[in-house]
């Protein structure tokens, strides 16, 4: 596991999601066909399974929240989401969740609601709509954990899946745009800790044009 500064980074291994670590706070850890992978990463790092209480998802994609089962019912995690893709899970839409491209049904979970401008940690929660209409991001004033709404070198999430939407993306992106952010960790790719403004500036003027 790399780490810059307090954030735990695991580069997601094959489909997976990348998956963030915050003190007791996972975030995104993946579709569980790589669940061992996440683990050792975690363990040879230093930390315990029992040092961590909490999982967040950005959104309900698979890819994503996959990993969500086995780690409440092993470690009795705690499991957040915005409220409208919490509900995509609970009414098992596998479409919806991109389970079906997996070839998995969608989990049963216990899920808490994240909203707009709820603490987790030290991160607010911004929700950013367009890749899922429940997607999320979390800022703590320097750092941006964008999940599928900002990627680094100027890309984001696709929004031509079940309530995802082009106009939500973009009013999403500019949202983001406003906020002093000297890091990137988006759910896929590589992370990004330099010309952070410039490579989302990149990304204001790709979407403005669709």
């Amino acid at each position: 596991m790399e780490k810059v500064e307090n954030i735990g980074i695991i580069l997601g291994k094959q489909r997976d999601s990348n998956a963030y670590i915050i003190d007791d706070i996972l975030i995104d850890p993946g579709s569980g066909e790589n669940i061992n992978y996440l683990v050792e990463s975690i363990e040879d790092s230093g930390m315990s399974m029992d040092d961590i209480n909490k999982i967040v998802n950005t959104h309900c994609h698979f890819d994503h929240i996959g990993a969500d089962k086995y780690l409440q019912d092993t470690y009795g995690y705690e499991i957040y989401m915005h409220p409208l893709d919490k509900q995509t899970v609970l009414s098992k839409d596998a479409d919806a969740t991109v389970a079906s491209s997996f070839g998995c049904e969608v989990p049963d979970l216990e899920i808490k609601d994240l909203n707009e401008d709820d603490m987790i940690g030290d991160f607010k929660v911004i929700h950013t709509p367009g890749h899922t209409h429940g997607g999320i991001c979390l800022y703590d004033g320097e750092n941006l954990i964008s999940g599928d709404t900002l990627f680094s070198g100027g890309n984001f999430g696709r929004t031509d899946l079940p309530t995802g939407s082009i106009d939500d993306m973009k009013k999403s992106i500019l949202k983001l745009s406003e906020l002093d952010i000297d890091r990137l960790y988006p759910g896929h790719g590589a992370y990004a800790i330099s010309a952070v403004r410039e490579q989302i500036e990149l990304t204001v003027m790709i979407a403005s044009r669709l």
